[in-house]
């Protein structure tokens, strides 16, 4: 077996999420992040659409994103369910990040949508495994404010905010993910 082939499967099976209260405190230099975008944008795309759109966040604009998650979720929220907890946490998760990177659908109308949310996926897939080769954790997340964050964003109207992907070195050791036995996935017909 080639060592590029050896490297690149290891980094398949040992790439797993690794999430902001891991991380440690040490900004992500800009070009890595602009060679990892150059991985996330290599994804399959059907009629090369680049469905993908990303925002970076590092530095200040960390602040300015934290501040608007939570200012996001406090509006999502009655006053009598809000948790000035849990406000702080979406900021503070934010803030332990080396970069955040807004992932956004950028529909063409040229085929359907699942399509184009699939070649967004793959992109973060790629994005994900270019992060791992660089020690550097990540994780995608996507939970039901990212709606609001797309007057934020400055997106049209053929675009949405899909998840936030966060980053950041971190000492995690690499492990194999848990996962059901093959056989229960794969049928074979021959």
């Amino acid at each position: 077996m080639s060592e590029l082939k050896t490297t690149v499967q290891e980094l398949i099976k040992y790439r797993r999420s690794v999430f902001p209260k891991n991380y440690i405190d040490k900004p992500i230099p800009k070009e890595i992040l602009l060679e990892l975008l150059k991985c996330a944008v290599q994804a399959p795309t059907h009629k090369l659409t680049q469905p993908w759109k990303f925002t970076v966040f590092t530095g200040e604009g960390l602040v300015k994103l934290a501040d608007e998650l939570k200012k996001q979720y406090k509006k999502s929220v009655s006053k009598d369910d809000y948790s000035k907890k849990k406000g702080e946490s979406i900021r503070e998760k934010v803030l332990q990040s080396g970069a955040v990177i807004a992932i956004c659908l950028s529909e063409s109308g040229k085929i359907p949508k699942w399509e184009e949310l699939a070649a967004v996926a793959s992109a973060v897939q790629n994005l994900a495994l270019a992060a791992s080769a660089e020690d550097i954790g990540s994780y995608w997340s996507s939970s039901k404010i990212i709606d609001d964050l797309n007057s934020f964003l400055n997106l049209s109207k053929n675009e949405s905010c899909i998840g936030l992907f966060y980053m950041g070195y971190h000492k995690e050791k690499r492990s194999l993910g848990k996962r059901s036995p093959l056989k229960e996935k794969v049928t074979w017909i021959e």
